[in-house]
């Protein structure tokens, strides 16, 4: 994507991601899509909503029709949030990221690795650290040589309702209320 075009959606999206409190995540223009990503502040406890997603899209798309000069040719707008599994593309995304789970492809082999997966530990303009799953070795390496590099999602399993770990819990968390609301009649 130019500079020029870049610039001039980053101009036309800072108002509105300011008044929705929402963070350009990323911009892609290629094969003629206009992909705007979205997420909130890092930190927040939900991420982009699809009335947020809806919203950013009927306000952009108004300001696009507005100014027509402001993308070249015929495109396509697609406005989205990164998702469960994020791509990180740019140090700021590595620097976003720190502290969850990643795999990550070298456009060659690094220190007798092609590819790494663990915690990312560190993340500065240049480069980046992670702590390799299966080793507990903590590798640096350039930024300049990921050729792929996204979060993955640890999903953690849910024990069946009748299971007796789910039995367990349920006992557990039924005498932790009734202790409270001992405690609170006697006060």
């Amino acid at each position: 994507m130019s500079d020029s075009v870049t610039d001039t959606i980053s101009t036309m999206l800072a108002p509105i991601l300011a008044d929705l409190k929402l963070e350009l995540y990323d911009l892609d223009f290629n094969g003629g899509i206009l992909k705007v990503t979205l997420d909130t502040p890092a930190g927040q406890p939900a991420g982009v909503d699809i009335d947020q997603i809806a919203l950013v899209t009927r306000l952009l798309g108004r300001e696009l029709d507005h100014n027509e000069d402001a993308v070249p040719g015929r495109f396509t707008l697609e406005v989205t949030s990164p998702g469960l599994e994020r791509v990180l593309r740019t140090p700021h995304h590595f620097n976003r990221e720190v502290g969850k789970d990643v795999t990550i492809r070298f456009t060659s082999e690094f220190n007798g690795r092609r590819r790494l997966a663990g915690l990312l530990v560190a993340a500065t303009d240049t480069t980046a650290s992670v702590r390799v799953a299966d080793t507990a070795e903590t590798i640096e390496f350039p930024l300049s040589i990921v050729d792929k590099a996204k979060t993955v999602f640890v999903w953690e399993s849910q024990p069946k309702p009748n299971s007796k770990e789910a039995l367990a819990k349920r006992a557990a968390s039924d005498k932790n209320a009734s202790m409270h609301q001992q405690e609170a009649s006697t006060q």
